[in-house]
């Protein structure tokens, strides 16, 4: 999910809790209901515009793999480049996305479709190999990511306006379900953040104003949600995002009304939520939080995690077996991403505004620093390629692309982007939660 959001999450999420103060209570079910059904068909009507649109296609090489493809956004300007991380090379510009403020993607199986995920409500389903626009819908008023499924079928989009799921068909973008986000006995509706996939072909998210977490099983036969959908009350105050264990078994929700996490072991639903690191979290910090840091920027290098610390000039340690922290890494400044490479050797690590123009590495075995870099402002996001051998970085107020070597730490190439953002290859197809 995405690195404008460590920028401004915090003004959006004060915002949110400003907007819900105002926000009259409707105790019937029935009329939330009506609200959503309302939104859909308003986007349903401004999604038949752009599917009756015509995009214009880039130039695109003829037999053209996708396995060493990728997308770069340019927030600014809502478009993405078309990159090949091989030749370490700009092959294509796609235009037309709306606002990608805070825009992620996910991928097909196959590696040829890549669905972007717009801050304005926007889903874009781009063609790869044709480098352009192959269906395009707005879904909701504001949502803020989504994922694929295991079996490759459908696309979730969670909103934060008019809140809740919707699930649509990943071939032609139909929508297959909205799930309204209704809490409480007032049948509230909540912000939805932290939707994942997980194995066994379900998707989690988190509520928001609810205080929820909720496992949605999609039907085989049917195609459609089973109407059980699990529910993990009392989540803790105020889950503003979440992340999924590369092997699928850990659900992690981070709090943003309390410290500590809320932890469900997916092979155990059974044991409910977990609350682990109670000191992780604003808590009573003398440092401004500049940042919350976003859980997808958690790394998981063999037996440990290494945590962006709130507020804090650190790194924590901690141990995946217990869940218990093992030491802290004094680093540059409050970090934001810490980002694992492929083959577990090396710690990322970018900052918060106003030092977001330096870059440390740590060693994952030793938990030193090895080596610094300040390439100018404006880091926001980091990809490595899937085998390791280089890390891209996007530099947002020098309009580049930075491609560094990770055996040497050298840089070895820059692309120009304008303002870019998150960076997505096409190897985030065969994992889990990306």
């Amino acid at each position: 999910m995405l690195a404008n959001h460590h920028q401004m999450s915090l003004q959006h999420i004060k915002s949110h809790q400003l907007l819900n103060s105002h926000q009259l209570i409707i105790g019937c079910q029935t009329k939330k209901r009506a609200i959503n059904s309302f939104y859909i068909l308003i986007f349903t009507l401004i999604s038949l515009f752009f599917s009756s649109a015509s995009f214009s296609a880039c130039k695109m090489p003829d037999d053209l793999p996708t396995g060493d493809l990728g997308i770069i956004i340019e927030r600014m300007d809502g478009s993405v480049l078309i990159i090949n991380n091989s030749s370490l090379s700009v092959l294509c510009r796609v235009e037309g996305l709306g606002d990608l403020s805070h825009a992620s993607a996910v991928f097909s199986r196959d590696a040829r479709y890549a669905f972007v995920f717009g801050r304005d409500g926007g889903l874009t389903k781009i063609d790869l190999l044709k480098g352009n626009i192959a269906k395009r819908i707005m879904q909701s008023g504001n949502s803020i990511g989504g994922a694929i499924s295991q079996d490759g079928q459908y696309i979730a989009v969670s909103n934060y306006e008019p809140g809740g799921v919707n699930i649509f068909t990943m071939d032609d973008l139909s929508l297959v379900a909205n799930i309204p986000a209704l809490y409480g006995e007032s049948n509230m509706a909540s912000k939805t953040v932290g939707l994942v996939d997980a194995p066994g072909n379900q998707f989690i998210f988190s509520l928001y104003d609810g205080n929820e977490i909720w496992q949605v099983q999609m039907d085989k036969k049917t195609g459609k949600p089973d109407a059980d959908i699990k529910k993990y009350h009392n989540a803790g105050k105020a889950p503003y995002d979440a992340l999924i264990s590369s092997n699928g078994r850990y659900y992690i929700a981070g709090l943003f009304g309390e410290d500590g996490l809320s932890l469900i072991d997916l092979w155990h639903p059974e044991k409910g939520i977990t609350k682990i690191l109670s000191h992780y979290g604003k808590g009573q910090k003398k440092l401004p939080v500049y940042k919350m840091p976003h859980l997808e920027g958690w790394a998981i290098a063999g037996k440990h995690a290494f945590l962006p610390a709130v507020g804090l000039h650190e790194v924590l340690v901690v141990d995946t077996g217990t869940w218990k922290e093992v030491t802290r890494i004094k680093v540059h400044s409050q970090p934001v991403f810490a980002m694992a490479s492929p083959d577990d050797r090396q710690i990322w690590v970018n900052f918060a505004f106003p030092d977001n123009n330096t870059l440390q590495v740590i060693d994952s075995e030793s938990f030193k620093i090895i080596k610094q870099f300040q390439p100018g402002k404006g880091i926001l996001h980091m990809e490595f390629t899937p085998r390791s051998e280089h890390v891209w970085v996007s530099v947002r107020d020098i309009d580049e692309i930075i491609i560094y070597d990770t055996q040497t730490l050298e840089e070895i190439k820059r692309l120009p982007a304008k303002k870019p953002s998150g960076i997505f290859f096409t190897s985030r197809a065969h994992r889990i939660g990306l």
